[in-house]
């Protein structure tokens, strides 16, 4: 009998908007997928030059420390890759546990929404 081929978590998509980067992230993202995402977007913004990222959090219902920190390194990783991070649609319950645990994000600047990111990342000199 053949053994079924081991089901891989899908990638996070990861959507070209001119020189932005659109990800979102939608339920629970496991370690091994946010490593892979941290890695995919800083080949992607390695090898495009966009200017921005914005990360989506509105489909996402916990921020544990590990997502947290993995969210703080590609901001940190696209700032050194001359790239702006915007996390956006952050609900007020995952706020409350980010502070909670302690975690300030250092590097990412907030949008309540996409289209405020957006807004964020396309202002001069900031």
């Amino acid at each position: 009998m053949n053994e079924p081929a081991p089901v891989h978590p899908a990638p996070v998509p990861v959507l070209a908007l001119g020189d932005i980067l659109l990800v979102s992230l939608q339920g629970e993202l496991h370690d091994g997928l946010a490593e892979q995402l941290q890695q995919d977007l800083s080949h992607r913004i390695a090898t495009t030059g966009v200017s921005g990222v914005i990360i989506d959090i509105s489909g996402v219902d916990i921020v544990d420390s590990f997502l947290g920190r993995v969210l703080a390194e590609i901001a940190s990783t696209a700032r050194l890759l001359a790239a702006r991070t915007v996390l956006a649609g952050m609900r007020p319950a995952v706020a409350i546990t980010l502070v909670e645990l302690g975690l300030a994000l250092p590097g990412l600047t907030t949008a309540l929404d996409v289209d405020r990111a957006m807004e964020v990342l396309s202002q001069r000199g900031r």
